[in-house]
């Protein structure tokens, strides 16, 4: 069940169904253009360790990545803030770090889309615990990059 294409009226055929399945993928990848490019949260934007994560672990990445900073690594944290489009810059932002880190509280989520659209060998590090991520065990983790 599907709305014509143009007409908005019911139809139940496949090609038009295929047809409004794109369309709506493209409406949703154009609103890439509006939303505002990726930033480096902190540290240089190209190096040797990138820590990027979203939602709830900005505290946790925050702090571990200002520990170790003070310790003369570079280390760099983006946090994303959007998600659905990703912003359109990205995947070169990526490119410029030889790992990507991708805290999460889950079973890995983010890590499977950015493996699957940005073809990077990121590596996870994922709590399911029910509990948040800590700074030490997040310090423990980058410094197996570094």
């Amino acid at each position: 069940l599907e709305k014509q294409n143009i007409t908005g009226n019911i139809s139940y055929d496949p090609e038009n169904h295929q047809l409004m399945v794109k369309i709506r993928q493209e409406k949703v990848d154009k609103i890439a253009e509006y939303i505002p490019e990726q930033k480096i949260d902190s540290g240089p934007e190209k190096g040797k360790v990138l820590v990027l994560g979203w939602g709830s672990t900005f505290g946790a990445i925050k702090s571990a990545v200002t520990e170790i900073q003070g310790k003369g690594h570079a280390v760099s944290h983006a946090h994303l803030r959007h998600m659905r489009p990703f912003p359109r810059n990205l995947g070169e932002m990526l490119k410029n770090f030889e790992t990507i880190l991708i805290p999460e509280i889950n079973n890995g989520q983010l890590i499977k889309i950015i493996r699957d659209v940005y073809f990077v060998d990121a590596k996870g590090y994922n709590k399911i615990m029910g509990v948040p991520i800590t700074k030490t065990e997040l310090v423990e983790e980058i410094k197996k990059y570094i």
